[in-house]
């Protein structure tokens, strides 16, 4: 039994075109996403952190990870790949988190062969790997608990983050492959792209590769295209973009203590409450509530005396009681 999300990005990992997920870090930033066109997305761990004011060092509990990715893929239709970091601990922590995973309609998790807690594989030189062995059982923990058949367990290989070379990586690649691993993402922080297409050009086609080019970046997307690549991630973008405007909007309105000249390059709130779906709840309450009837606009009173007014009609009829100066 396969659910849509899962089966979608299964085939965008094995797609014969090159794909593309792009991060986002909430619900807003997904429907954003999904809305721009792209046909998956990416929890990335750094923007996640980023957007809760933590630092990407498993500060932020797995638990507390998956209660936001609840809100993300329910926010949209499109299939969602979680940076999952190391697995948030050992085997047992992997299975438990693919379960939980699956629950929440998750399509798939991405792994790294580093140590728990995380580093953000852009600090620093020389992180220490985790060991292969204990890395594959991981992938076979994870891949023996899932019940979706088509939930997908990306490998990262951060050996040529860490300084062990091209060798190392085509080794640990082909062991996490072995244990079931259903795509390899291949990891590097050089400004150019010479390392991951070394690796491509090694691995061929044993199973669909995932690249990030964050350093990168000035790679023709063409390159990757030619080279086979599978799957490209945007790693960051829309939390990085968000910062800067942010950013930009606090410093002005600290400095100019008003609003005439930011309001008119900010989206209007009519346009949060459409990607709210505040439209869909109007609607629903017409169907579900019931309608409303309009205030009186007047009072008719009948003739007569009446006893229940008591006084106010001891000499005079109902229709004679004066309400509100008539």
């Amino acid at each position: 039994m396969s659910s849509p999300k899962a089966k979608a990005l299964r085939e965008l990992l094995t797609g014969k075109k090159l794909s593309f997920l792009m991060e986002a870090h909430n619900g807003l930033s997904a429907k954003i996403a999904e809305e721009a066109g792209f046909q998956g997305l990416w929890g990335s761990g750094l923007s996640i952190s980023a957007s809760m004011g933590v630092r990407d060092n498993n500060e932020m509990s797995w638990t507390q990870v998956l209660d936001l990715l609840e809100f993300m893929t329910d926010a949209v239709k499109i299939p969602l790949l979680l940076d999952g970091d190391t697995g948030y601990g050992n085997f047992n922590n992997m299975r438990r988190l693919v379960q939980k995973m699956e629950a929440r309609d998750i399509a798939g998790v991405c792994i790294e062969d580093k140590l728990f807690p995380k580093t953000n594989s852009f600090i620093g030189d020389n992180q220490p790997l985790a060991d292969m062995d204990e890395f594959c059982g991981k992938i076979k923990a994870g891949k023996d608990a899932q019940t979706d058949d088509s939930f997908s367990i990306v490998a990262r290989v951060e050996a040529l983050i860490a300084g062990w070379g091209l060798a190392e990586a085509l080794k640990r690649g082909e062991a996490y492959r072995r244990a079931g691993a259903d795509a390899i993402l291949i990891h590097s922080k050089l400004s150019k792209a010479d390392e991951i297409l070394a690796f491509k050009k090694e691995w061929g086609d044993r199973c669909p590769v995932v690249i990030v080019p964050t350093k990168y970046y000035s790679t023709p997307t063409e390159v990757f295209r030619k080279a086979g690549f599978n799957v490209v991630i945007w790693a960051n973008h829309l939390m990085r973009t968000s910062m800067t405007a942010m950013q930009q909007t606090a410093q002005q309105l600290m400095k100019e203590e008003s609003l005439i000249n930011v309001e008119d390059r900010v989206v209007g709130v009519n346009e949060v409450f459409r990607i709210q779906g505040a439209k869909e709840l109007e609607e629903a309450e017409k169907r579900y509530l019931p309608a409303k009837q309009e205030a009186p606009q007047a009072l008719i009173l009948a003739a007569g005396r009446g006893k229940e007014l008591g006084v106010l009609t001891e000499d005079r009829p109902k229709a004679m009681v004066e309400i509100a100066g008539k």
